[in-house]
């Protein structure tokens, strides 16, 4: 038995029965209809409208049992039963071409539909048909009863019915629009009833048109100047063509009578966007070698909305060197993409041994992938992501001394250490009493304390020290060039602290008493050289800025004994040390510029060569175009006053967006807007439409600074006081 002969008989009985809901609800007005025109204006009467309606359903059941075809079974069976497992395709396909699994399940489809047949028919329409039925019968009804119109004598055709007869309005009756989208979207054909649709771009459109009666000729008008005839194919108008961009059109029929131009029709072109991709591991662009590392691996991931490539290349290069003496290797691999479609994942681990990675070499590689669009697939590339090795920095010129620093690594180990101990404390705090837990509290605060007072230095800030007296100038210098330490500490006003300025041996000799400016340069000196006070650039200073914030609140709930609330700056303060730790370089802060020597053979020589003139300095603003204005102000003077002034705006506005159609956010609509104005000029719905959309294009106002205000009457006094006294 073949496989699709059970889902043939169910298409075909799906066809037979929607052929007898049709004869259902047209057989009872057709009689009705023949009746009034029986009555109306005799049998030749109602035997034209009884033809009429049996053609009428002839044609309208010929159309649903085209529309019911394969493709249509196909998806009805899949929706309605389950058990196709959306394979009932299978059944009308060749078996010839199918693997072993396709037959498998083509044989398991067919075991299902033996035991449960396919049924493809839809409910009857009862009520519907029963209201349209009743409907029917009362207008019979009423047909029947109105008395029969007395026969009139014929009269011959003349001008004047000849030309009635030539002016009957030509009618569109049915309309269809086929979508193809391109091969490699990998969308289905879909058919559209109306005459707008959203396509991708490069989709194949055909248009099949039917008039009552038939027009002399039929074209499609585009809004650029283009048309396209179309052809006349059994009863129908027929016509193709590539969307290629975004288009508005207009159905045109040749030998209608006068009557207002056709709406415009929309068609959207939907562009293919480009591939993305986005990268999965490592999180940072830049990476550091670590101890024994052999291999990195980088995963990607590829999105795009149709199809992306299998296959990716990853470009990999090697930069070997230093200063001027850096050498590039690159080279190419391909790496195969796992997942659907429209999303897939890359995979890559890279053998550092085999590419030859040394001690201060870079590892870049950047993955480049293509979608399937053609005939010109387009390209993706990722950000690119740096391997480095580092160098020991210890190794360097003596030159460099003086400019480069390390960043000092042991400083960057304590903060974690702080962290697990108060873990630590945490978990013995139900064995520890209250006063031995808020003590080993304070010292992790006071551990937590010196550690913010050593990054302090970093920044310019001074270390704590004991209270000293103030020196004299017979006292000996207490200063320890080595261990004294210099703070600024903001946690020494809790503590009861003096601040201790002992910066150097004070003069010998005393400038005078009560003199501020030497009290200052004697017992004293300032703190406000940005530059001098820190090796850190601005960005790695502000991050470290903001560490010494949260070590700040750390100790501070520390030495109250709430090891649980500093947690959470402590951890804070890890994550921007760990920020600082990344710059593998700071710089010393830069001397002065030097500025190229002053040319002496041109001074006082009068040679203006190469000098701009002082009238080219300012140049004068452009005016804003006033079509946009003028436009948008006669609109709003209504229909009555200003249609003459509109129409002669509407065909400047159109000469502007051929000329400026990048700075229209969308032209087709305001195009359509102008169409809908012209063909109902008195339409208030549509003069407001078209000035929504020309407000975004309206020149903005030059900015104006606002004149101040006289004032009050006390202010206005004040003034005048201030002139008199100025005229003494």
């Amino acid at each position: 038995m073949n496989a699709a002969q059970p889902l043939r008989d169910a298409l075909n009985a799906a066809r037979r029965q929607r052929l007898l809901i049709a004869a259902a609800f047209v057989v009872p007005w057709a009689a009705a209809l023949a009746a009034a025109g029986w009555r109306s204006a005799g049998a030749a009467a109602a035997l034209s409208m009884a033809l009429l309606s049996i053609a009428a359903l002839a044609v309208w059941g010929g159309w649903q049992w085209r529309k019911r075809g394969h493709a249509w079974a196909v998806r009805e069976l899949n929706a309605r039963r389950t058990d196709m497992q959306d394979s009932a395709d299978l059944l009308l396909a060749d078996a010839a071409a199918f693997n072993p699994l396709q037959q498998l399940q083509r044989q398991r489809l067919q075991q299902r539909l033996g035991a449960a047949p396919a049924d493809l028919r839809s409910a009857w329409p009862l009520p519907r048909l029963a209201a349209s039925t009743l409907s029917a019968l009362i207008v019979l009804a009423a047909a029947l009863a109105w008395p029969a119109r007395p026969p009139s004598p014929a009269a011959a055709p003349g001008p004047a019915s000849a030309a009635a007869a030539v002016a009957v309005p030509i009618r569109m009756t049915a309309q269809q629009l086929r979508i193809a989208p391109p091969a490699y979207t990998r969308l289905p054909v879909r058919e559209e009833a109306s005459l707008q649709a959203r396509a991708p771009q490069g989709s194949q459109l055909q248009w099949r048109l039917r008039f009552a009666p038939q027009p002399a000729a039929v074209a499609l008008v585009f809004h650029d100047g283009r048309r396209l005839p179309l052809s006349q194919h059994d009863g129908d108008w027929v016509g193709s063509q590539r969307l290629d961009a975004s288009t508005l059109y207009r159905v045109e029929a040749a030998g209608a009578p006068s009557a207002p131009a056709a709406p415009l029709h929309r068609l959207d072109a939907i562009a293919d966007r480009p591939p993305q991709l986005k990268v999965i591991a490592p999180e940072r662009s830049l990476s550091l070698m670590t101890l024994g590392q052999r291999s990195w691996e980088v995963v990607f991931e590829g999105s795009d909305d149709y199809g992306i490539a299998a296959n990716a290349q990853l470009r990999i290069t090697l930069a070997q060197g230093t200063g001027e003496n850096i050498t590039f290797r690159e080279t190419t691999v391909g790496v195969p993409g796992r997942g659907d479609a429209t999303r897939k994942r890359y995979t890559h681990r890279l053998d550092l041994a085999a590419l030859g990675l040394a001690a201060g070499d870079d590892l870049v590689v950047q993955l480049s992938v293509d979608d399937n669009r053609a005939p010109r697939p387009q390209n993706a590339r990722s950000p690119s992501l740096i391997l480095r090795w580092p160098s020991d920095l210890g190794n360097e010129s003596s030159g460099l001394e003086g400019m480069v620093k390390k960043t000092l690594p042991a400083y960057f180990r304590s903060q974690r250490q702080i962290i697990i101990d108060a873990e630590a404390l945490l978990k013995e705090k139900p064995r520890l009493a209250g006063d031995r837990f808020v003590e080993r509290s304070d010292a992790i605060g006071v551990d937590q304390r010196i550690l913010r007072l050593r990054y302090g230095q970093f920044l310019g800030e001074e270390a704590e020290g004991a209270p000293k007296p103030p020196p004299t100038n017979d006292g000996e210098d207490s200063h320890d060039d080595e261990g004294d330490e210099h703070d600024h500490d903001r946690d020494s006003t809790v503590a009861g602290a003096d601040h201790d300025h002992d910066h150097g041996t004070p003069p010998a000799q005393s400038t005078g008493f009560g003199r501020e400016a030497d009290v200052l340069a004697e017992y004293g000196h300032t703190h406000d050289h940005a530059e001098a006070a820190t090796l850190l650039d601005p960005e790695t200073r502000a991050t470290l800025k903001q560490a010494l914030d949260q070590m700040w609140q750390s100790e501070l709930q520390l030495r109250q004994g709430h090891p649980e609330r500093a947690l959470p700056y402590a951890y804070k303060a890890l994550e921007f040390i760990k920020q600082v730790q990344q710059a593998s370089r700071i710089y010393l802060a830069r001397v002065g510029p030097e500025l190229p020597p002053i040319d002496e053979s041109r001074r006082l020589s009068g040679d203006r060569a190469g000098l701009a003139r002082r009238a080219d300095t300012l140049a004068a603003a452009t005016a804003a175009d006033p079509t946009i204005g003028s436009l948008w102000q006669a609109l709003e003077t209504g229909p009555a006053s200003g249609a003459a002034e509109a129409a002669a705006d509407l065909d400047a506005l159109e000469r502007w967006l051929r000329e400026h159609p990048a700075q229209a956010g969308d032209p087709l609509s305001l195009i359509a807007a102008i169409d809908a104005l012209r063909r109902q000029p008195d339409c208030d719905q549509c003069r407001e439409r078209l000035r929504t959309l020309l407000w975004p294009l309206l020149a903005r106002p030059a900015a104006n600074v606002p004149r101040r205000d006289g004032g009050d009457a006390a202010g206005q006094r004040y003034l005048d006081a201030l002139r008199q006294e100025s005229g003494r």
